[in-house]
């Protein structure tokens, strides 16, 4: 196909069963809009969400700080009875039982570790906020929570076995990778149901290529604007924004860009995906992992994915 013929208006609503200015068919088309004034439009999403909870935000604000100490992140959880019951419950799962049963946050720390307590309470936190989110009928929430949370963990078990630059912030980077899809779904409907049939329309494009011909931004862009207004460390905010791992590696370190996309393709694989907006190359997930030059761990890595992802899905 020629680049011309690719980005021909008429070609891709054909393709997608779609004529501009029609709605048929059972295909509604959205009103006429300028892409700056969609643009604009996707952005003021951010005003749509539901606040952070305070024990969000601390626990957000903590991934910028250089030390932070075992008890500082215990005592922001026990002020959340939620989290708290949350946290009690997964630290005695199958998982991390060990003799005896754990009644606090304080052993659980010594149990999960510092980093993995964060992230539960984190993945436990943002999932509770999406459910306060209006969504339209055509979005999956509960598949969305569920391959945001298995992004994260794969993300930071790849982040324990490569270099990658600011590995500590593999897990929130995976968990808010998709955060821009949701907000095209809650501002934007019309154009995300359009979106959606445009790409299954056609073997030629990505997802992102259908975002960009009918919005003029991608949902990594919108991502990447949103980690932004929510201050998050600058190097979650360019993983998000750029998950292609078009920066590649310098001195032997991988762009945490890479890092998602490898993360986010395992995942895929292993089924857990967000479904119409999923990419179904073939291949298998220890095929995807073989081509991040992790051959040897890759059998590993899916054993302890499965197992930590096992656990924490039971809460979603």
């Amino acid at each position: 196909m020629k680049v011309a013929e690719r980005w021909n208006p008429s070609f891709f609503y054909l393709r997608a069963g779609v004529r501009q200015g029609v709605a048929d068919e059972g295909i509604v088309t959205a009103p006429p809009m300028s892409k700056q004034d969609l643009r604009e439009r996707a952005f003021r999403t951010l005003n749509q969400l539901p606040p952070f909870s305070p024990t969000l935000s601390r626990l957000l604000a903590s991934l910028a700080k250089e030390d932070v100490f075992l008890k500082e992140i215990a005592t922001i959880i026990e002020k959340d009875t939620v989290l708290t019951g949350h946290v009690l419950k997964l630290v005695n799962s199958a998982l991390y039982a060990r003799s005896g049963t754990i009644n606090s946050v304080r052993h659980a720390v010594s149990i999960l570790g510092l980093n993995k307590l964060r992230n539960v309470a984190l993945s436990l936190s943002v999932a509770r906020m999406w459910k306060m989110v209006k969504t339209p009928k055509t979005w999956p929430q509960g598949a969305f929570n569920l391959h945001s949370v298995a992004t994260a963990v794969m993300a930071d078990q790849l982040a324990q076995r490569v270099r990658v630059r600011y590995p500590e912030g593999a897990f929130t980077a995976g968990l808010l990778h998709a955060v821009g899809k949701l907000m095209i779904a809650i501002g934007l409907p019309e154009h995300y149901d359009m979106i959606l049939a445009t790409y299954q329309g056609s073997s030629e494009l990505t997802m992102e290529e259908a975002e960009y011909f009918h919005i003029g931004c991608r949902h990594t862009e919108l991502g990447a604007a949103a980690l932004g207004e929510w201050k998050l460390p600058a190097d979650i905010q360019r993983a998000v924004g750029n998950q292609s791992g078009g920066s590649g590696e310098e001195d032997g370190e991988m762009d945490l860009g890479g890092l998602l996309l490898v993360a986010h393709k395992v995942v895929n694989r292993l089924g857990v995906m967000i479904p119409a907006c999923a990419s179904l190359t073939e291949g298998t997930a220890e095929e995807v992992l073989a081509e991040a030059g992790l051959k040897e761990e890759a059998g590993r890595i899916l054993l302890e994915f499965q197992n930590e992802f096992g656990a924490m899905r039971a809460f979603f």
